[in-house]
């Protein structure tokens, strides 16, 4: 089986217990106005352009022969300053858990793991659980929580620790910031709840949006005394729509 990834990060130390692998998988349900990884939004790869450090040489444009350029009307290796990138590769749960599993050492002694993240990893659900089953190690989940019933229950039994996001509380804003109903999210919270497996709730506080007193006491009242982490508005997520060659196709 096969899936889509935009990136794997080392040493990060904000992603669970210890110092973690993260890796980034492409898709997502949702389409939150505030998303930080919007090139996480389209399950299929992207260019990315750096357009304010472009010099408008025009070589990406120029035709070329290479296979992995096809695709997108634009050579990926001909910019001399490197600003053509493409955001997302395929790859097979087989060969993404090994190439894990040999990084791993260090993070294992550290008493880290791995953490999976997106975009939405349930939106690869069954890809997800496939690359899970290979890892012997200590695993995590960054998750909106918008999966089936199903397959939420299914990530329970094979996960570690679970980060999720419980983002507004009143179902109508819930569907006009992010197009979702956050009906599915709530019924899979209390399935965590009960699950016993440790968990983290996170909530970013999107100024106007996520962070008024009526929505935060909302949040408080449904998740009782689960943990709960509230996360400062990142300033520069702005910045990669711009870098997106198909932005309007990731907002869809």
């Amino acid at each position: 089986m096969t899936g889509t990834i935009f990136d794997i990060k080392e040493f990060s130390l904000h992603d669970g217990p210890g110092p973690r692998i993260t890796v980034f998988l492409k898709g997502c349900p949702l389409r939150c106005r505030w998303c930080h990884n919007p090139e996480g939004l389209s399950p299929e790869p992207q260019l990315m352009i750096k357009h304010s450090l472009c010099s408008r040489c025009g070589r990406c444009l120029s035709p070329c022969r290479h296979e992995d350029c096809a695709p997108f009307s634009r050579c990926l290796h001909a910019c001399p300053n490197g600003l053509v990138s493409l955001s997302g590769r395929r790859i097979s749960a087989r060969e993404l858990a090994d190439i894990l599993q040999k990084k791993l050492d260090f993070y294992l002694q550290a008493g880290g793991g791995i953490t999976f993240s997106g975009g939405e990893p349930l939106y690869q659900g069954e890809f997800l659980l496939e690359v899970l089953s290979h890892l012997s190690c200590h695993k995590a989940v960054q998750t909106s929580g918008y999966a089936p019933k199903a397959l939420f229950s299914q990530l329970l039994s094979a996960v570690d620790y679970v980060m999720m996001d419980i983002k507004l509380a009143d179902d109508r804003l819930h569907r006009e910031y992010t197009g979702v109903s956050n009906e599915p999210i709530l019924q899979n919270l209390r399935l965590l709840q009960q699950s016993g497996k440790p968990y983290l709730i996170r909530t970013p506080l999107i100024s106007g949006i996520c962070d008024t007193p009526e929505n935060l006491a909302a949040i408080a009242e449904i998740i009782g005394v689960s943990p709960w982490e509230k996360l400062p508005e990142n300033p520069f997520w702005k910045a990669k729509y711009e870098m997106l060659a198909d932005c309007a196709a990731a907002k869809e």
